[in-house]
């Protein structure tokens, strides 16, 4: 696998000249702006629109002027952008923590254009999981005792089902042969009620964990197949009816499943950039061959713009860039997901996690402070039902923020008259937000002048789909570039985990531990409202 490319050792990003460039026009911006102003000029607007397939990348309406986007764009060139996006796509080892490459991009790549760091393994795969796929989906393939299965429960967490639940539900429809249940929680109400809605008989069970020890999949994976034996008594059904995708296909042996139920993945597909692996089964088996290839070339065909795009034209460098603008020089640390599509409701979830876990760090690749904020808090909401309720806030609340409108311009349903509503709000909240509301009521009155961008998609199919998710990856990659942090690894998740494992045994018949007073009391309380005396430690803790 080819080394990262040689670069000097980064300077604090004060020193860098770009930044210092930038920390000068974000306080002249301060003194003189309001977004009103920039966006009388028709001529930056048409800078700040990029059409990209059936995408369009609308960054009018940012507090961004050429000289700002100059700044900006040399700031992408002193943190070598180039060589950091090449290193992406010919599998270097970008997540340096782990000496592992990145290589979701291989994943949706044809044959032809596959790098030598994959080789053939994601063709072959692929291919494998399509004729599965379409073997269920004619009936070829059935249920133990002959049944066409018409429900999958697909039991992951994070990137193991935030990625195959959001294109599901958004590409979904009618009509369609399985229908999908997700299990992520480890909470009983989550397992308990998917099993509730199947039949065993017809159900099959995709368990989605890269390690094959993630706690909560392992957990709801051991409770469907205790509740699937307790129905059938037939162990010899397992295979018909339980498959996993995983890189560690020996866990899943343990488990019970023959290599023919066992979909593999790779340690260079990072977990919330794996839904075009074999976590997408789902996807395949609800939507089809010819859907998930759409979206296989959506996605590659944004992995070729970004790829060869110039900085001035790339949209998912300059959305990168105009969020340092916001984050680090404007002083905004929340950023909306606004989608004005019901289909599309997961997208903030789904893009908390791509944005936050990816970026939410505090070191440098060097091991050095990064020494400026990075990630921001991502929420949002669907359309009108976020107007009526958290956008009171946006407009008249005293925090800033900046947000992602993304629009659908074409309807695939007949409720034309509740479409054109549904994008007039759309747009009318963005210019409101850009350009305020004046009124001699201080009461009715909203000061406007934040800074948002609007993604229009021609529909939403899958080529769509795909390119808008791939955007957010490379969007996502070179906020991580310019803060010279690594946007591959995800230690923080398992700090938590750890001290819950000993508290799941003292909540049990385990002994008090040494902690502080909180916790032991909240255990304490616990354990009396379920009727267990507490077992105190020797220690006297």
């Amino acid at each position: 696998m080819p080394e990262d490319p040689a670069e000097p050792a980064p300077p604090a990003a004060s020193d860098w000249s770009a930044w210092k460039r930038l920390t000068r026009l974000a306080a002249k911006a301060q003194r003189q702006g309001f977004l009103a102003n920039l966006l009388e000029d028709a001529e930056r607007g048409r800078a700040l629109r990029l059409p990209v397939g059936g995408v369009l990348f609308d960054f009018s309406r940012q507090k961004i002027t050429p000289e700002v986007l100059g700044a900006l764009l040399d700031l992408a060139k002193e943190r070598h952008w180039v060589a950091r996006r090449e290193a992406l796509f010919t599998g270097a080892p970008v997540n340096a923590t782990e000496g592992r490459a990145a290589l979701h991009t291989a994943l949706r790549a044809p044959a032809s254009r596959q790098p030598p760091a994959a080789g053939e393994v994601v063709v072959r795969s692929r291919q494998r999981l399509l004729d599965f796929a379409e073997s269920i989906r004619r009936g070829d393939r059935t249920g133990h005792w002959g049944n066409a299965l018409t429900h999958v429960v697909h039991i992951g967490i994070g990137g193991s089902q935030l990625g195959p639940q959001l294109v599901t539900e958004a590409l979904g429809g009618t009509g369609q042969p399985l229908k999908p249940l997700y299990v992520a929680n480890i909470d009983g109400q989550a397992i308990g009620a998917a099993l509730a809605a199947v039949n065993p008989e017809t159900t099959m069970f995709i368990i989605a964990s890269k390690t094959f020890s993630t706690l909560e999949t392992l957990a709801n994976a051991a409770a469907a197949r205790s509740w699937f034996l307790e129905r059938t008594n037939c162990q010899d059904a397992l295979p018909r009816h339980f498959f996993a995708a995983t890189a560690k296909a020996e866990a899943a042996a343990e488990f019970g499943l023959p290599p023919d139920s066992i979909f593999p993945l790779w340690d260079w597909a990072g977990g919330r950039f794996s839904l075009w692996t074999s976590i997408g089964l789902p996807i395949a088996l609800c939507l089809g061959e010819t859907a998930f290839k759409a979206l296989l070339a959506g996605a590659h065909a944004m992995d070729r713009h970004f790829q060869e795009a110039p900085a001035h034209d790339n949209a998912p460098l300059l959305a990168a860039l105009i969020d340092i603008w916001n984050y680090n020089f404007l002083g905004i640390d929340q950023h909306l997901i606004l989608p004005y599509d019901h289909r599309l409701r997961r997208l903030p979830a789904y893009l908390q996690q791509l944005i936050t876990e990816s970026n939410g760090k505090r070191t440098r690749r060097d091991g050095a402070e990064v020494g400026t904020h990075t990630a921001p808090a991502v929420w949002g909401g669907e359309g009108t039902n976020g107007q009526h309720a958290f956008h009171q806030m946006l407009h008249q609340g005293t925090r800033p923020f900046t947000a992602d409108f993304i629009l659908t311009a074409r309807p695939q349903h007949g409720c034309n008259e509740q479409h054109r509503w549904l994008l007039a709000n759309g747009i009318g909240q963005g210019e409101a937000m850009a350009l305020g509301w004046r009124s001699d009521n201080p009461h009715q009155a909203a000061p406007g002048n934040h800074g948002t961008n609007t993604l229009v998609l021609d529909q939403l199919n899958p080529h769509n789909l795909g390119a808008l998710l791939a955007f957010f990856e490379h969007r996502v990659f070179c906020q991580g570039i310019i803060w010279d942090i690594n946007s591959f690894d995800q230690w923080g998740v398992e700090f938590g985990k750890r001290l819950a494992k000993r508290i799941y045994h003292q909540l049990g018949d385990g002994a008090a531990l040494p902690q502080d007073d909180a916790t032991r009391a909240l255990v304490a309380h616990l354990k009396a409202l379920n009727g267990k005396a507490e077992n105190h430690d020797p220690s006297g803790q």
